[in-house]
């Protein structure tokens, strides 16, 4: 199930869009790191214009999300093959094949094939994602202590990305 948190106040709209996605299975350990991120992130007052949603493993049902979203910020595990807990930015366009986003089943499609999917809709977010090294892929529902550790840095960079890092308190 998607959890979604909105501001109170509807965004007006010439206001942009934001949305902070945070996606994994929390079923997997460190996998679930874009979940946890985005289930602290909902602990935090926002701008109006930002929508934190936890997306899960809710794949191609995420397209309504990418959609309507003129940014959108990604956070999962992903794998480069840097040490555990190794934090990575990059733009969409920058995404190479080398960086690889978890699939918990061979039917899902992942976040990265919904974007894509975006671009033959016509509307494609100016997306950035925000990838940890995962150090374990065991079945369990808490993040590894190293990945634990990471959430306030992960959340400082999706405060850097939002522009305004100085507003924010955690």
């Amino acid at each position: 199930m998607t959890k979604i948190n909105k501001s109170d106040k509807p965004t007006p709209s010439k206001e942009k869009k934001i949305v902070v996605l945070g996606v994994g299975n929390l079923l997997l350990s460190d996998e679930g790191v874009g979940v946890h991120v985005a289930n602290r992130l909902m602990e935090i007052p926002l701008p109006s214009e930002v929508e934190v949603i936890e997306g899960g493993t809710d794949g191609f049902s995420l397209m309504d999300v990418v959609m309507r979203a003129d940014s959108l910020i990604v956070i999962d595990a992903v794998k480069g093959g840097a040490p555990p807990g190794s934090i990575y930015r990059f733009d969409i366009e920058d995404c190479s094949h080398y960086l690889d986003f978890y699939k918990t089943s061979v039917h899902q499609i992942n976040i990265l094939e919904v974007i894509n999917l975006s671009k033959l809709i016509g509307h494609t977010p100016k997306t950035t994602i925000i990838g940890v090294e995962p150090r374990s892929l065991e079945i369990g529902m808490e993040l590894s202590p190293i990945i634990q550790a990471k959430i306030p840095k992960i959340i400082e960079l999706i405060f850097s990305e939002l522009g305004a890092s100085a507003s924010f308190s955690m």
